[in-house]
């Protein structure tokens, strides 16, 4: 559905998917990149310690600070920027969602910002886009494809 500015929320059943694939415990801090309306945000405050969401456009990050601040979700901070730089003063993080697709390689300050044993899910691809699982383990990181998606694309610096 369109949130506006070009944007749409995802399926809570997606949403759902991604939740569950991050695996998420009570103590984690979670990246969220491309937070839109602040839903997908407010799904993981429920189910982690603290939620660092990056939206470019400011009258969405406006619009969710209201929205999470109307459903009493107080550990979720909504903050407008490049969500493709990530948010390096507060890295590492246990988990990072992803809410908009890579078109080609991931962003490498993604992944950089894992914490060890760090979880991300990401959606990759143009035409036909897939759900990938990234996980660092003893340093190194995987990558597993997981379900088909469809999200809009991730605006990167200087698109």
């Amino acid at each position: 559905m369109p949130i506006g500015r070009g944007q749409t929320i995802s399926q809570p059943l997606v949403v759902a998917t991604m939740c569950e694939l991050l695996e998420l415990s009570e103590d984690d801090l979670v990246l969220d990149v491309g937070g839109g309306s602040g839903y997908h945000a407010a799904v993981l405050a429920r189910l982690a310690r603290r939620v660092i969401s990056i939206e470019r456009q400011p009258e969405l990050v406006e619009a969710a600070r209201r929205s999470l601040a109307a459903a009493g979700v107080v550990n979720v901070e909504m903050i407008c920027g490049d969500g493709s730089v990530g948010c390096p003063g507060e890295a590492p993080f246990d988990a990072i969602n992803v809410a908009a697709a890579v078109r080609g390689e991931v962003p490498e300050a993604l992944p950089g910002q894992l914490a060890e044993g760090g979880r991300m899910v990401v959606p990759v691809g143009r035409r036909h886009q897939w759900l990938e699982l990234w996980r660092r383990r003893e340093g190194r990181l995987s990558r597993e494809r997981m379900v088909a998606v469809a999200f809009v694309p991730l605006v990167e610096e200087g698109d």
